[in-house]
């Protein structure tokens, strides 16, 4: 009882002090089509350690969500390896999401429970500059999500990309985590890594090596189990391991021709000469269908019912038959055996017939004597007719 009354006076103080904190505030300006990657580290949180110096290596986690929601929007997502490592929050707002969304962050000190909160406000907008029409999406199998959301590894791509991709400037635009797609989660061996699928943007066309990596002869060698056709020196080597087989390219700069929307008709068909539904239904009597479906299962179960009748009760044998056709002997031996059974059953009623003798204990049948005779066990033979 003690201990759950301090607990909760613990519990009380805690959300005493998340209350009395004064949220920090920070304004983001994402952009509609582009990756937004917003990093959750001490730096991020300068009040976990405006009273006492916190060291690196003291593990801290964080808790992100949409303010007046349980979760976070359908286009953020928020990664962390371990309490030693930094959080991300990371995405790529839809045009549908442009506006002001207001995220609350929660920092836990998990050497002190100390906790902090803090606002990010993000104020979606549109890109400026070209469209990028040129899409292409790799799958980086040697780098989990976390390590390619850094500027540093992210600037590191796109510099390796662009000697594949020559003309034009490449933006990012999407990164998601390999098992986010349905991959599986590795083995824990050294070198092994979930994978993370990187999409990037240009304004200029695809380069000829990207045009013949995703070329269908290059898909019908991977089908295979060969390497696809790749034509240029893979600049992304070895910094960046490819999967060449699972690269895709989308090219924006052609609009998609638009659906055909049905013209609403009045509802009424038009005249046609093989279809000629009835007009009137003629009356029907379901009186005899009825009584048939009742009547015939109910006389076929009582027409079994006699047949099994007569079976049973009007083709028995009888007594007599039965007594004449058994032997005399073995009629002489049932009856020997039934009126010797009478008879022990009348003596063991009565309660004036003696005892027999053999019955009575110490008796010995040979001399009649109540005592058992005095004979030596020894020279008695185990087998009587031996002596």
């Amino acid at each position: 009882m003690a201990a759950a009354v301090i607990w909760i006076l613990l519990l009380v103080g805690l959300l005493a002090g998340l209350g009395d904190t004064e949220a920090q505030q920070t304004t983001l300006q994402p952009l509609v089509g582009r990756v937004f990657v917003h990093t959750l580290d001490q730096e991020t949180f300068p009040s976990l350690s405006e009273h006492v110096d916190v060291p690196p290596t003291v593990p801290i986690t964080y808790h992100a969500h949409l303010q007046g929601h349980p979760d976070l929007p359908r286009w953020l997502r928020y990664t962390q390896r371990s309490p030693h490592h930094p959080g991300f929050l990371y995405g790529t707002p839809t045009p549908e999401d442009r506006g002001r969304q207001v995220i609350e962050v929660i920092a836990y000190n998990r050497d002190s429970f100390d906790t902090t909160w803090q606002r990010l406000v993000l104020l979606i907008g549109d890109p400026e500059g070209p469209l990028l029409p040129y899409q292409a999406e790799f799958l980086v199998r040697s780098h989990d999500v976390e390590e390619v959301l850094p500027s540093t590894p992210a600037s590191r791509f796109l510099t390796a990309l662009g000697g594949l991709w020559e003309s034009g400037e490449l933006q990012l635009l999407n990164v998601t985590s390999a098992l986010d797609r349905g991959g599986r989660v590795p083995l824990p061996i050294e070198g092994r890594k979930e994978g993370v699928y990187i999409k990037v943007g240009s304004a200029s066309p695809f380069s000829t090596c990207l045009k013949m990596v995703a070329s269908p002869d290059s898909h019908a060698r991977c089908a295979q189990g060969q390497p696809p056709l790749l034509s240029c020196y893979d600049t992304l080597a070895p910094h960046f391991r490819v999967d060449w087989c699972n690269v895709s390219l989308v090219d924006k700069s052609v609009p998609e021709p638009a659906d055909d929307v049905p013209t609403p008709g009045d509802g009424i068909l038009e005249h046609d000469p093989f279809f000629c539904p009835p007009t009137e239904a003629t009356a029907r009597d379901f009186l005899t269908d009825a009584l048939v479906t009742l009547l015939v299962p109910l006389l076929v179960a009582l027409l079994l019912t006699l047949l099994l009748a007569y079976i049973m009760c009007c083709r028995r044998e009888g007594r007599l038959k039965r007594d004449l056709a058994t032997s005399d002997i073995q009629m002489v031996h049932h009856c020997t055996i039934r009126g010797n059974t009478e008879e022990l059953r009348q003596m063991a009623s009565s309660r004036e017939v003696p005892r027999p003798l053999s019955t009575l204990p110490m008796f010995n049948v040979r001399t009649g004597e109540r005592l058992p005779p005095r004979v030596d066990s020894a020279q008695v033979p185990l087998i009587l007719d031996q002596h």
